[in-house]
Order: structure tokens, then C-alpha cells, then sequence
């Protein structure tokens, strides 16, 4: 009877004992009525006959939706779209309270409001540009106002634009305009390449003309006179025999042989 009794007393502990484990807290319903009190992390003790004790993630939890958002020309876009959000630990019990075990369905419905209002303003290629990050900063804005009326103690995070599918004869404009805009790009690239070559030559060219210019400007006939009197010197220093003909003005002729 003894070994039964204890067996029992285990049973009655175990079921009477809840685990809040890391990344959770847990919040005492008794009689239908939540605590005040939220446990973050530990083991809570209660009744399992009157009451138990309601578990929620405080982790970053990600709502995924594929959605056709409107834009502001009336198409429709498709989109997959995750909303990070997570609860705030000490209120729990005001959210659980004010929406229920079915936040999260509120949490959805805020941001189909808040995203039809703000795609509303852009145009669909808008969402497909480096204005998606506009777009999604507004939208969380909004979702933050429209769910503070509801409910205090969501944290909106962030939202998400992934997966954007434009209308296919808005998808084959902008990617026949982007390639175009490639185009014009590198054939500007070979023009810019083909007029630095152009100016090299002709600075190229220029230097050469200027130096043939010093060089004629320089070559005077007293300076041709005492270039052909150096190699009058030059050659009577040679050992060879030589015959030189010159008649003073033009450059010299020479013919010189070994001895």
C-alpha cells in the first residue's frame, strides 16, 4: 500500500509540475482567469483539478504568406511575404487576454490592411526595385499603429517582400528596358575608350610635331658649321686613310678605308 501511495504521489507531482524552458514563459489559469504573474524560466507548481498553466514562445517567430498585393496602376503582383515578430515577455498575459491564443491570425490580418493600403501608393515595378525596402519600412510602420489599437505587446520586426512576380507583360517591359539600359551603357563605355584613344594620338601626335619644330628651330647653319668642323677633328685623329669631299656648306661625304 505504501509503494502504491508513493507511485500515486508521483503522478499527482508530475502532473501538477510544468517546465518553462528557455525562449518561453508560462502563465498560471486558474478557473478560466490568467495570473498576472508570468514565470520566464523554471518549474511551476499548480492544480491540475482547477487550474493550468499556459505556454508561449518568446522567440522571433516568422509568419510566411503568399499574397497578390495590389499596385498603384491596379495590377495585381504576387508576392511571398514572412512578418517577424515576437512577444514581449512581461506582456503576455495582456496579450492572451485582449486577442487570445489566435494572435498571430491578428498579426496576419493587420498586415493585409496595412500592405494594401501602402502598395496601393507604388507602382508594380516599384516592388521590384530598390524601392521594396520603402515599401516594406511602411508597411511595418503601419502595421505598429494599427496593432497598438488592438493590442500592446507584439513586437513587429520586420517585414519581408521575397519572391516578387509582376504581371509577365510588365516583367517583359522592364527587361527589355533594363537590357536597353545595358546597351546604351557599354556602347558608352566603347565611346568614352574609342575618344581617349582619339586624344592620345593627337597629344601624341602633337608632342612630335613640337619636337621636330625645337629641333629645325635649333639646327642653325653656325651650329651645322661646328658639327662638321668636330667631325673634321674627329676623322684626322683616325689611323685609316680617307678621303673626304665636302664643299663647306653641305653635310660631309665620306670614304674611308683601312690601311
Amino acid at each position: 500500500m505504501k509503494a502504491k501511495g508513493t507511485i500515486l504521489m508521483i503522478i499527482l507531482l508530475l502532473h501538477s509540475c510544468a517546465v518553462i524552458r528557455p525562449g518561453q514563459v508560462g502563465i498560471k489559469q486558474k478557473l478560466g482567469k490568467l495570473s498576472n504573474k508570468v514565470v520566464k524560466e523554471g518549474t511551476v507548481l499548480y492544480n491540475p483539478i482547477t487550474s493550468k498553466v499556459v505556454k508561449e514562445s518568446t522567440q522571433t517567430q516568422n509568419i510566411k504568406l503568399l499574397l497578390n498585393l495590389p499596385s498603384k496602376e491596379g495590377l495585381s503582383v504576387n508576392s511571398e511575404i514572412s512578418i517577424l515578430y515576437r512577444l514581449e515577455e512581461d506582456k503576455v498575459a495582456s496579450i492572451l487576454e485582449n486577442l487570445g491564443k489566435s494572435y498571430e491570425s491578428i498579426v496576419t490580418s493587420v498586415f493585409r490592411s496595412a500592405a494594401s493600403d501602402v502598395c496601393a501608393q507604388f507602382f508594380a515595378k516599384d516592388m521590384h526595385s530598390g524601392m521594396r525596402s520603402k515599401i516594406e519600412s511602411e508597411i511595418l510602420a503601419k502595421m505598429k499603429i494599427n496593432l497598438e489599437k488592438q493590442a500592446n505587446g507584439i513586437d513587429l520586426i520586420a517585414v519581408l517582400m521575397k519572391s516578387i512576380q509582376l504581371p509577365r507583360g510588365l516583367a517583359n517591359s522592364i527587361e527589355r528596358k533594363l537590357q536597353a539600359e545595358q546597351d546604351a551603357m557599354r556602347m558608352e563605355f566603347v565611346l568614352n575608350e574609342e575618344k581617349l584613344e582619339a586624344e592620345r594620338k593627337i597629344i601624341s601626335a602633337k608632342g612630335e610635331r613640337e619636337a621636330q619644330i625645337i629641333i629645325s628651330e635649333g639646327l642653325t647653319d653656325e651650329i651645322i658649321k661646328i658639327k662638321a668642323i668636330e667631325a673634321f677633328k674627329q676623322l684626322s685623329n683616325s689611323n685609316n686613310s680617307k678621303v673626304i669631299i665636302t664643299d663647306g656648306k653641305t653635310p660631309l661625304i665620306i670614304d674611308e678605308k683601312e690601311e
